[in-house]
């Protein structure tokens, strides 16, 4: 609990200097070329908005040094109207052309980023991302141009622009208003991005040296459902439960990384994923494995894959409460496939002190044919629990959202089964969507002076909810039950 209060005290505080920053620098920068008497002509001429744009491009030099930490992972692991002749003028400078260059660089990566164009077109997401290389060489070479041009030092000692500012007749024919000089401002950018450009060096030779690095293919299966399976070694690997990798196929794309929860846990001699078929880059991969054919290649005939990683995520600290509440929505439970197997290993282990008394399972699902894999494993977990005698550790529960006509007949004749007819687990599925209040007050009446960790992995929807809940049952008094909400949301 003492962790969990810090953590979110700690993001506050960190929100909170960021936007402190940002207003200080804005503000200093203002001011400064407001008051600064080198640019008191040339805020004749424009005015104020000399000012606002200085302050702007301060605050913007110093969001772009921040912009590429969230991008290092391990780093993250390891601690997200002119007219035509105006137009041509602007065109023929230094400034001009890459202040354009740079903001269509940036319209593209963040109209690419939207979710309609990640889900639809992931492509076209990944590449142009990487326009941001030349976002920041443009950025860098930005104020090369020195178009911002303030008087000189030199020339300030000899024109005395308090009283030659309000006296422009006077100019050349006293000595105190000789005709002033104006030298461009010294670029500033690189000075704001130098560090973490350099940290993204050198992030980029950690992936490279981990992409020469050999990946064995221990074993590949496919399931019915359109999932491939791959078993993999690779020197060095370890991983915790939760966490996932970048998988790259050069037989598919020289270029491209894609993101999968790792399945396996860390228990095992090796690390697994599951792929579903849910784009080109998947379909191609399948292809290049035979999963389309009725025969798999052998393992000396599989193209080569590349893994960069692993990464943390949040579920990694499902251990860490008495009570964890592990909550999934369609795709999403497949991070929780590593968690529950090194949750039995765990158990089956006496050696192991574990701070975990008890879990809850939740998963949410339109069709559960889509991921029998994962029915599989729920399947050889109840078996392996029963078999130790550990029926009450974990408590899963599986709502069916989507069936037709057919499927509730054939339910109801079955219902009275020992065996689920949907899942074949002992465990009956529910059917519909879950009464997310009548849980939540079930599990503080059952367990009300404790610390329960809530792990999500779904859409933001349903995620939004279960914060609300998670903020409701928490107790007032700190020793009564609280619900710390852990979320990984697509």
């Amino acid at each position: 609990m003492a962790c969990w209060i810090l953590n979110e005290k700690l993001s506050v505080l960190l929100l909170l200097v960021w936007l402190g920053l940002n207003l200080y620098l804005f503000i200093d920068t203002f001011h400064w070329y407001e008051d600064e008497d080198a640019y008191t002509y040339t805020r004749t001429m424009l005015g104020s908005t000399l000012a606002w744009a200085r302050a702007s491009a301060t605050c913007l030099n110093f969001n772009c040094m921040l912009i590429l930490l969230p991008v290092s992972r391990n780093l993250i692991s390891f601690l997200r109207g002119a007219n035509i002749n105006t137009t041509r003028e602007v065109l023929t400078t230094i400034a001009g052309v890459t202040g354009v260059v740079i903001t269509v660089a940036l319209v593209l990566i963040m109209t690419s980023s939207t979710e309609l164009i990640r889900r639809s077109c992931y492509e076209v997401f990944w590449y142009t991302h990487h326009l941001f290389v030349v976002f920041f060489i443009g950025l860098i070479i930005h104020g090369m141009g020195q178009l911002i041009r303030g008087q000189t030092s030199q020339s300030l000692l000899l024109h005395n622009v308090t009283y030659c500012k309000d006296h422009y007749l006077e100019w050349e024919k006293v000595t105190q208003c000789p005709l002033p000089q104006f030298s461009g401002k010294k670029p500033v950018a690189w000075k704001w991005v130098l560090s973490p450009v350099v940290l993204y060096i050198c992030e980029r030779i950690v992936r490279f040296w981990r992409f020469q690095q050999e990946v064995v293919i221990t074993k590949v299966v496919t399931h019915s459902s359109g999932v491939l399976e791959l078993h993999m070694k690779k020197h060095g690997f370890k991983m915790e439960a939760g966490q996932y990798i970048f998988l790259q196929c050069s037989s598919v794309s020289l270029l491209e990384w894609h993101p999968f929860t790792l399945t396996s846990a860390p228990e095992e001699d090796f690390f697994s994923v599951h792929i579903r078929v849910v784009g080109d880059w998947t379909a191609a991969l399948f292809k290049a494995f035979g999963a389309e054919e009725k025969a798999l290649k052998e393992l000396g005939m599989l193209p080569r894959l590349a893994v960069d990683g692993p990464y943390g995520s949040a579920t990694t600290d499902v251990f860490h409460y008495g009570v964890s509440v592990c909550i999934a929505a369609g795709i999403g439970v497949t991070p929780f496939a590593s968690v529950l197997k090194s949750i039995w290993y765990k158990c089956c282990n006496p050696n192991t002190v574990l701070a975990l008394q008890k879990v809850y399972f939740y998963w949410i699902c339109r069709d559960p044919s889509a991921f029998e894999w994962f029915a599989d494993l729920l399947f050889l977990l109840e078996t392996k629990m029963a078999e130790k005698g550990k029926n009450d550790f974990l408590s899963y529960h599986i709502f069916l959202t989507g069936w037709d006509e057919s499927q509730a007949t054939h339910i109801a004749l079955h219902y009275d089964d020992t065996m689920d007819v949907i899942t074949g687990l002992r465990q009956k599925t529910f059917y519909g969507r879950p009464n997310w209040d009548n849980e939540f007050k079930q599990l503080a009446e059952k367990h009300p002076s404790n610390s329960i960790g809530v792990f999500f992995c779904g859409p933001k929807t349903l995620s939004k909810i279960l914060q609300k809940m998670c903020s409701s049952y928490s107790s007032v008094d700190p020793r009564g039950v609280q619900f710390h909400y852990n979320e990984e949301s697509f």
